[in-house]
């Protein structure tokens, strides 16, 4: 691998579509800032995907390369950061089956983040088992490389913690320390509200803006944005606090004095939506245009991204061997 001296970090997105400001918010720019620090790993989730997607297959296939050039756009070097196929590494699911011996049902069923999904997805009584195990899956994911940090949304912190039980419960039963402590990278920001107000952006939603947004598009999205709704005129004193549109000014505006302008005003009933959401659609089409440019490229080289993801995924298959011996070794079912 590239250098054994750092610690790992191991994240990874299901490609079920375009990827939108609250993962840029939740983890990928967490990824940027770590990717000179740590050993990173990207894993393109697709059969976490399958778990509820299990009937349209190609929707997943479609998203592969979609979802791996969202991440590079964002600023992720292919030279520091290697990126692989989760379905192309085996090992992973021979593991997933060692580690569903540790956790019992109930366990996982009481884990917040995948009762949530499951009233989400309102799957009633049809619950694939493929989605109640993936959190075993998931364990698997980040400890098959023997990752040490996550930078995940804080949504997923249950899904870590159980990630850590399964570790300690392995190393314990059978007296290793082959696998480490795992801790979750989590975003300062916390989960960026959707622009209808809803408390999650959501593709499924459709309260989103996506990286791969055109500035036309932005524009439109921003205008209608959920602002504060007991204002009825622009001479009206406005709320700022949990404002959606405020929101997105202090994360994606980098002209802290202009914000600082705009909530005085808004606060005095001196400014009006119109002129609030103008300077954010401003100011979030320049956060994007880099990420705009860098996508452009690879979007017009597909072989590059490929390649990419070809020479990552052999990479990990080398070290998911070695991970499954030590596994074996530790277990006492090396047999040969």
């Amino acid at each position: 691998m590239t250098n054994t001296n750092l610690k790992r970090i191991l994240t990874g997105d299901r490609p079920t579509g375009k990827m939108h400001l609250g993962h840029f918010v939740g983890s990928l720019e967490n990824r940027v800032k770590l990717q000179d620090d740590y050993e990173t790993f990207i894993m393109v989730a697709d059969v976490q995907a399958l778990t509820d997607n299990y009937d349209n297959p190609q929707k997943i296939a479609e998203n592969i390369l979609e979802t791996t050039i969202d991440n590079l756009a964002v600023g992720l070097d292919p030279k520091k950061v290697t990126f692989f196929i989760q379905s192309q590494i085996p090992e992973i699911a021979e593991l997933t089956i060692y580690f569903m011996n540790l956790v019992t049902h109930n366990q996982v069923l009481r884990n917040p983040t995948v009762k949530n999904e499951i009233a989400q997805k309102s799957f009633g009584e049809s619950v694939p088992f493929g989605f109640v195990a993936y959190p075993i899956s998931q364990a698997a994911d980040i400890l098959f490389l023997r990752a040490n940090l996550v930078p995940v949304g804080d949504d997923q912190a249950p899904m870590l913690e159980l990630t850590s039980e399964i570790a300690q419960r392995f190393n314990k039963t059978y007296k290793t320390d082959l696998f480490p402590k795992v801790e979750g990278y989590y975003s300062k920001a916390g989960r960026l509200v959707g622009t209808d107000g809803n408390a999650k952006m959501s593709k499924s939603i459709g309260n989103t803006i996506f990286l791969s947004d055109s500035e036309e598009n932005v524009v439109a999205k921003v205008r209608r944005m959920y602002t504060d709704p007991n204002r009825i005129r622009p001479t009206d004193p406005g709320t700022v606090e949990g404002n959606p549109v405020f929101i997105y000014h202090d994360l994606f505006n980098k002209n802290k004095e202009e914000i600082e302008d705009l909530k005085t005003r808004y606060r005095e009933g001196k400014v009006g939506d119109v002129e609030v959401k103008q300077k954010l659609a401003g100011a979030i089409n320049l956060f994007l245009a880099p990420i705009r440019e860098r996508r452009k490229m690879y979007e017009q080289n597909p072989q590059l991204v490929i390649d990419i993801l070809k020479e990552g995924t052999a990479k990990v298959r080398e070290e998911a061997k070695i991970t499954m011996q030590m596994t074996k070794e530790a277990m006492g079912i090396n047999y040969f």
